[in-house]
Parts: structure tokens; sequence; C-alpha cells
């Protein structure tokens, strides 16, 4: 989903303008601030599913992510939109989730789906049993091997590469949301997208 999509689907939601709500959430108007949480949750969720594959960890990032949001919302200050600015929230918990897999060599093997949740690897299709078996064998590999290389990446190389490729962010909306540079965003990207095709071979 490209980043102006999302904001065109959140517009859908809302019968007032998002920097209206904002402001109004900042003079304290708790209705207000309800309403950019009915409007963001989905997204949020989603981000933090398809950040973590795992529904736990991403309904604890987003609970722990709508509450630094209440808790600094009097700190925003409309140099960038409302959409990047809780981008950078979520990224920022997902990051340290991440790093902390990265020292325990942990990862959840299969993503869970749910509450709306797009699952990154449902581009996939699931084979029939009649379907071709070597077809659905290399599906299969094909998966593992994703999986795979998504763990071989540094915590800030897979944020950059899930938030460009599962996300549909351009580079420059990347750069705003972790808080760096389009060029940045650019060359983690590239050095991301290097070794997931050292991963994945003869698949690319």
């Amino acid at each position: 989903m490209e980043i102006g999509h999302a904001a065109e689907a959140v517009g859908a939601r809302l019968t007032i303008p998002v920097d209206e709500l904002v402001r109004a959430a900042q003079r304290g108007d708790q209705d207000a601030f309800e309403q950019l949480v009915r409007a963001y949750d989905r997204s949020v969720l989603r981000l933090a599913m398809n950040l973590l594959r795992s529904p736990e960890d991403a309904r604890d990032v987003y609970q722990e992510a709508f509450l630094r949001v209440y808790r600094s919302l009097d700190t925003f200050r409309f140099d960038c939109s409302f959409q990047t600015w809780l981008y950078r929230i979520v990224t920022n918990i997902c990051l340290d989730q991440l790093r902390k897999r990265k020292v325990r060599k942990e990862e959840p093997a299969v993503m869970e789906t749910g509450d709306g949740a797009l699952d990154r690897m449902d581009s996939f299709e699931e084979e029939a049993p009649h379907a071709d078996p070597e077809r659905a064998a290399w599906n299969k590999e094909l998966k593992a091997r994703i999986e795979g290389a998504l763990q071989d990446l540094s915590p800030r190389e897979r944020m950059v590469f899930e938030l460009r490729h599962y996300q549909g962010l351009r580079l420059r909306n990347i750069g705003e949301t972790l808080g760096t540079t389009e060029e940045a965003a650019k060359n983690c990207l590239f050095r991301a997208t290097q070794k997931m095709r050292s991963v994945l071979g003869d698949f690319v």
C-alpha cells in the first residue's frame, strides 16, 4: 500500500481532517483522540503484524504505540504528517523487539492473521491437493528461503525492506518514519536486497 493510498483509506473513515482531530486531541478532546485511534488502528496492527509476525507481539506493540501517542501528543508539531509520526513510534517499538529477538535468536516461524491483518506471504497461492506437486514444493521452499533471508537481515535492514516492499512506502517516507534521510534509507534497502538475493539464490 502506497502511503498516499493509506492516507486515502484513513480519509474515507473520517469526517474531520486529521490535523483538526490532532489539534482537538491536543486540547484534551477525548472523542477526537478516539477517532484518531479508530482511523489508524488497522494500519498500525497490520504494520506490527507484518514486521513481527506474531499476533501477541503485534497487539503489545499496538497498545504501547497508542499509549505513547496519548502521552506525547502535545509534542507533535506538524513538521511531518501525523501518520509518519505514528509510524515512527510503531517502527521504533518494533525495532526494539527485533533487536531483542536477534540477541535471543528467537523468531516466530509462522505469522498468523487476524483482525484484518495481511499475511505478507499471502501472495503465494496455497496449492490444492490436486495441484502440481512440483509447484507446491517450489512455493514451500521459496517461503522458507524468504523467511530465512529476512532473519539474516539486521533489524534496521529488515524494517526498511518491510516498509518498502510490504507496506509500499516510498523511500522518502521511510526515511522520515525512521528518523533518517532518504539516501540512508536507500542505502539500507540496497544492502537488504543484496542479502536477500544472496540467500534466495536461484529463486530470483
